[in-house]
């Protein structure tokens, strides 16, 4: 699955949230989207996965326009795990999983060996194998994402729209993700709050600031000490690992454009 961006115009009411925005990823490559704030990460995403309908532009899924296709179509080439996932009703874990299968079936069919085997093998990796028949509603902000996730995994898209999809989930469970999203070999484009994930797991970045992409490349070429600073106002030292050739970012406290 190909993303392409050309154009992208957002606004809410006469506030500009997104300028003239393009970009593209690759089929199999994990993109990541940074950037401070209210910078139009969360925007962008949105568009992406028709939660907002751009004011101008185009977004091609594989040269196909996203935002006319029937809406089952584009549920059936992405998934979507977004920040916030409370649900109106309550439903069991088990059953939430078996939602990211519906895009692939008919409105009367009944679940297939297949479709229950993947809602297995979606709980199973994500850990929540234990879990299925509990209260989504009874679940930690953490355990509720993780289920969102196993949800998308279980629609087996080859596109996945990740909105910094690991906020609520301590480190181990982070790295966890990440490395079996990174496992699925699909089309990745995550909006990602921390720097450090993004070094480790992006072929690419995308930095958004003030609703315009300010600069793009490798985890290399976008994550110097003087871009961290131009674009958050934080002091970094950027260190490679020797074993994995990964970069690592360290902060230094009290050093800001805000106070040095």
């Amino acid at each position: 699955m190909r993303l392409e961006v050309k154009n992208l115009c957002y606004s809410y009411d006469e506030s500009n949230a997104i300028k003239d925005v393009s970009f593209s990823v690759a089929r199999g490559e994990f993109v990541g989207i940074i950037g401070p704030n209210g910078g139009g990460k969360s925007t962008v995403l949105k568009n992406v996965y028709r939660a907002l309908n751009p004011d101008r532009g185009e977004i091609l899924l594989d040269n196909e326009n996203v935002h006319k296709m029937p809406y089952k179509k584009s549920a059936r080439k992405m998934a979507v795990v977004g920040q916030e996932n409370d649900l109106p009703f309550d439903f069991t874990v088990e059953e939430i999983v078996a939602m990211g299968r519906s895009p692939q079936k008919r409105l009367f069919d009944i679940d297939t060996a297949q479709d229950r085997h993947m809602v297995h093998h979606a709980l199973e990796h994500l850990g929540l194998e234990n879990s299925h028949k509990r209260s989504y509603q009874s679940l930690s902000g953490g355990e509720k994402q993780r289920v969102i996730l196993a949800r998308a995994v279980c629609s087996e898209c080859d596109f996945f729209v990740l909105d910094e999809p690991t906020n609520h989930l301590d480190i181990s469970y982070q790295l966890e993700i990440f490395d079996f999203i990174k496992r699925l070999n699909i089309t990745v484009l995550a909006a990602i709050h921390d720097l450090n994930m993004a070094a480790l797991y992006c072929d690419r970045l995308y930095v958004m600031k003030g609703g315009e992409i300010v600069l793009s490349g490798t985890p290399e070429e976008v994550l110097t000490p003087e871009n961290i600073f131009d674009i958050y106002g934080v002091y970094s030292k950027v260190t490679k690992n020797p074993e994995n050739g990964k970069l690592s970012i360290s902060y230094f406290s009290g050093h800001s454009k805000k106070g040095t």
